[in-house]
C-alpha cells in the first residue's frame, strides 16, 4: 500500500526529527578511532573497566571501533577501560568527547586499554573484577537505538562513574546501526527483536559466576525491548536468573500495553521492576507516531489512569523524571546522574530493593 499524503508527510517530519536528534546526540564526537588506547594518564582522573558481551562483528576497517554495526551469529567478548577526567575539568553527567582521538585525558574521555576476550577470559575477568574491587554485584546494561559500540561503552562508563555505583559493569551491545534515520530505526527494531536470546546467554553467564551475588539489569530505550523479551523468554522456559534482583527500564521504547502484558507473564519469581519515564520525551513521541499512535511505556503519566492502576496491579514502581529538565529528555536518567543514578548507588550500597519507599523518596526529592 502507498502511504496517504498525510501519512507520507508525517513520516517525512519524523525522519527529519530523528536525524536532528541524532545530530544533537553525537555533537563533536569523532567518527573513528575512539577505542585506540592512549598511554597518557592523569593522576586525578578515574578509570572504569567495562566488560563487554556483544553480538556485533569485529571491526575490520577501524581499529578504534573494535566491534562494527554488522551482526554476528556468535557472541564475542572484550574489555574496555575508559579514563574519565576529574570532576572539576568536566560537566558531570556528560561525556566529553575529544575533538580527535585519542584525546587529552585531562579534559576528555579517552580509552586507557581495550582488548578482546574469549568466553573463558570473560568469565575469569568478571570474577577477577569482583574480587579485586571487593564488589559482588554486577550491573548489565543494554543500550538503545542509534548507538555505535563506542557510544555504548562511554555512556555506561559515564553513569557508573558519576553514580559512584559499586558494581562490576557488564555491557551487552546488540548490533544497532548507530544512525539516526528512519531506515535505521526500522532496521534496529528488527535486530533488537532478534537479540533477546543472546541477552539470556549473558544473564546466565554472569548469574553462574560464584563471585557475583546480585545482578541489576538496566536497559534504555529500544534496548528495553531486548530486555523485556529476554525476561519473557527466560520465564516461558520455566527458568530464572536467581541472582537477578532488579530491572530498571529507562525510557523504554515499548508499547505500554505490551510492556504491562509481558511483565504480567513473568510470574511470581520475577525480579523487582522499576520504570523511569519522562512525559516530555521527544524521541518516544516520534516512536509513538511511527508505531501508529501506540503509547510508549517511557512517556506515560504514571499518576494517571489507566497507567497508574496497571502499574500498581503489576507492582511496577514508576519514577517520573519530567521535572528534572535538561536538553535531552530521552537520556536525562543518565545526564541527571545525581538524582537518578545516586538512587541506584544508595540502593546497591544499603541493600534496598528498587521501589522501596526509601529509594523512591530519593528520586522524588
Amino acid at each position: 500500500m502507498h502511504p496517504t499524503g498525510r501519512t507520507a508527510a508525517s513520516l517525512r517530519v519524523a525522519t527529519a526529527v530523528l536525524m536532528a536528534l541524532a545530530c544533537c546526540s553525537c555533537t563533536s564526537r569523532p567518527l573513528q578511532g575512539m577505542l585506540v588506547p592512549t598511554s597518557e594518564a592523569v593522576d586525578a582522573g578515574s578509570q572504569v573497566a567495562v566488560l563487554v558481551a556483544t553480538t556485533r562483528m569485529r571491526s575490520s576497517g577501524d581499529p578504534g571501533e573494535m566491534f562494527s554495526r554488522e551482526p554476528s551469529s556468535e557472541m564475542a567478548f572484550g574489555q574496555v577501560t575508559v579514563s574519565i577526567p576529574p570532576d572539576n575539568a568536566r560537566n558531570v553527567g556528560e561525556i566529553q568527547w575529544p575533538s580527535s582521538p585519542p584525546g587529552d585525558p585531562r579534559r576528555d574521555f579517552v580509552t586507557a586499554s581495550a582488548g578482546y576476550l574469549d568466553r573463558a577470559g570473560f568469565i575469569a575477568a568478571v570474577g577477577n573484577a569482583a574480587k579485586a574491587r571487593r564488589r559482588n554485584k554486577a550491573m548489565i546494561f543494554v543500550h538503545g537505538f542509534n548507538n555505535r559500540f563506542d557510544d555504548a561503552v562511554y555512556r555506561f562508563a559515564q553513569f557508573v562513574q558519576d553514580g559512584r555505583l559499586p558494581v562490576v559493569p557488564v555491557l551487552y551491545s546488540w548490533p544497532s546501526q548507530g544512525a539516526g534515520n528512519l531506515g535505521s530505526y526500522e532496521h534496529d527494531r528488527k535486530v533488537a527483536a532478534q537479540s533477546s536470546a543472546a541477552l539470556v546467554e549473558v544473564l546466565d553467564t554472569v548469574n553462574a559466576n560464584p563471585a557475583i551475588r546480585e545482578i541489576t539489569l538496566v536497559c534504555h530505550s529500544m534496548g528495553c525491548m531486548v530486555a523485556l523479551d529476554a525476561l519473557h523468554m527466560k520465564a516461558s522456559r520455566g527458568g530464572t536468573a536467581s541472582k537477578l534482583k532488579n530491572v530498571a527500564f529507562v525510557a523504554p521504547d515499548v508499547a505500554f500495553e505490551q510492556f504491562i502484558g509481558r511483565v504480567g507473564e513473568l510470574g511470581p519469581r520475577r525480579p523487582r521492576i522499576a520504570l523511569f519515564v519522562s512525559q516530555d520525551d521527544a524521541a518516544l513521541k516520534i516512536s509513538k507516531s511511527l508505531a501508529g499512535g501506540q503509547i510508549r511505556a517511557g512517556d506515560i503519566n504514571p499518576e494517571q489512569d489507566p497507567y497508574k492502576g496497571a502499574l500498581a496491579q503489576q507492582k511496577i514502581f514508576a519514577f517520573d523524571l519530567t521535572r528534572l529538565g535538561g536538553e535531552d529528555s530521552h537520556s536525562r536518567a543518565f545526564d541527571e546522574v545525581g538524582s537518578v543514578m545516586g538512587m541506584l548507588e544508595r540502593r546497591l550500597a544499603q541493600g534496598q530493593q528498587l521501589g522501596d519507599d526509601a529509594a523512591r523518596t530519593a528520586v522524588a526529592r
